[in-house]
């Protein structure tokens, strides 16, 4: 497994992390437990997510949520991927962590082509208030338009900052790395 490619932090967020590329094993890692509750490797992509933000926030972070699945995806599957890895590594950083996001129903970005997730976005919205830093986990970062999208809602919620945590991260088209 190769560490993330090193891309712009998508728009809204103050900083964006991610562990791994998403290719080859770690996109098994990521899928077994997104589409087959396999959860052996939640601590430890936890413990390497977490990892991530040792020295690297200026503010301290109050809260740890997640990009939530569509509802379909949740009932169908019956758990949600994303709380799964934010529960983990808010128990790694010691820090609260609440379902702030909400999701409408509605299609699911993974498998359209980039120029598609950006035009139909994503409706998220917050289901309460929030203060201070809070920081948004998901499992991959493609686009960024999940990322943007969270960062959005918890803004309008009163987060001060918001930082993007994923276990992966796409390699660009056409990059070497890219598969």
């Amino acid at each position: 497994m190769r560490p993330a490619p090193s891309l712009p932090t998508p728009a809204l967020l103050d900083h964006c992390f991610a562990l791994l590329a998403y290719e080859g094993a770690a996109r098994e890692v990521v899928a077994r437990i997104k589409f087959r509750n396999r959860r052996a490797a939640v601590g430890w992509l936890a413990d390497g997510m977490a990892s991530l933000l040792d020295g690297s926030l200026t503010a301290p972070l109050e809260l740890v949520t997640w990009a939530p699945a569509t509802p379909h995806h949740a009932r169908r599957r019956g758990f949600d991927h994303g709380e799964l890895l934010a529960r983990a590594v808010a128990r790694r950083l010691g820090v609260a962590c609440s379902r702030v996001l909400v999701r409408a129903s509605g299609p699911a970005l993974t498998g359209r082509a980039a120029a598609e997730r950006r035009s139909a976005g994503l409706a998220l919205g917050a289901a309460r208030r929030v203060s201070g830093a809070c920081l948004v986990v998901d499992d991959v970062v493609t686009t960024g338009t999940t990322m943007t999208s969270a960062a959005d809602a918890l803004r309008a919620a009163g987060a001060t900052a918001v930082v993007g945590l994923a276990a992966a991260r796409t390699p660009p088209p056409g990059s070497d790395r890219h598969r």
